[in-house]
């Protein structure tokens, strides 16, 4: 069974960093690509970056310069690192495979972030 456990969100002030983690489990992790999306209320789930199996990363314009994307096939795990948060990245990160958009049906429960003041 696929399934997806993110972690690290919270709330930070415009500017600040935050580092998400997830974990990943019922599939051979080192052999997909892998991405965040998010989704802000109100609007369609979004992707932000994905990373391949070789570690090539992709940003959407949105985010680039501010966030990374980094894998560890051990471990089983992707993380992103947020840097210099603004209020338009407030929504819930989620993970999954990516092969053009997500792979699995499947999702976590995300993590909330909220850049707020």
């Amino acid at each position: 069974q696929v399934q997806f456990v993110e972690s690290g969100g919270g709330l930070v002030q415009p500017g600040g960093s935050l580092r998400l983690s997830c974990v990943v489990s019922g599939f051979i992790f080192s052999t997909y690509h892998m991405g965040w999306y998010r989704q802000a209320p109100g609007q369609q789930r979004e992707w932000v970056a994905h990373i391949t199996r070789d570690s090539r990363t992709m940003y959407s314009d949105a985010v680039k310069g501010r966030f990374t994307i980094s894998r560890d096939n051990t471990e089983r795990m992707v993380y992103l690192q947020m840097n210099s948060l603004k209020p338009d990245d407030t929504a819930v990160y989620y993970c999954n495979a990516y092969e053009g958009g997500p792979v699995f049906p499947s999702w976590g429960q995300g993590t909330q972030v909220t850049v707020s003041s």
